[in-house]
């Protein structure tokens, strides 16, 4: 037991703590409605990392590129479970009107549900946030419990109980 004490003193500090969070990458991939001659973005890359373990719950810390095909974000109204966020195309996605979800979580594929989704369409982006049918490890809806915006970028945070 001693021994087992010193040698976990002798550890740095850094490799005692667990170690830090890294982000996901989520790749929303964008299906047009008419065609690929509409000039659409094929991708839009969103991120999110875990927090930490805090007894009782978790929460995860999200964002998503927007500002790389959109101009003015602005975030509407929260709802309860859901948050929008929504931006002028740019000149180049101007005229592509589609949808995109949740395709690939750190390069492998995705098949659950998509809470992040994008839609294109009359010059504007619209990304929406949403936990709707999303439940936790006891049976209650996952919450928004940050939303807002970062360097242009729709940022939130999401959580529920352990």
């Amino acid at each position: 037991m001693k021994r087992c004490l010193s040698l976990l003193l002798a550890l740095p500090i850094s490799l005692m703590v667990s170690r830090a969070a890294t982000a996901e990458t989520i790749e929303l991939q964008i299906f047009p409605i008419n065609g690929p001659e509409q000039g659409c973005p094929k991708t839009v890359i969103a991120y999110q990392t875990r927090q930490p373990y805090q007894e009782g719950g978790y929460a995860t810390d999200g964002m998503v590129n927007l500002s790389a095909i959109a101009t003015n974000i602005t975030l509407a109204p929260k709802e309860p479970y859901s948050a929008t966020w929504i931006g002028t195309l740019k000149p180049q996605y101007r005229n592509c009107e589609g949808t995109a979800g949740m395709l690939k979580i750190d390069g492998k594929e995705h098949t659950g549900p998509s809470f992040i989704r994008l839609q294109l369409f009359q010059g504007k982006a619209k990304v929406i946030l949403d936990m709707t049918g999303m439940r936790d490890v006891n049976g209650f809806t996952t919450q928004i419990i940050k939303s807002g915006l970062r360097q242009g970028n729709p940022r939130w945070t999401w959580g529920g109980t352990d």
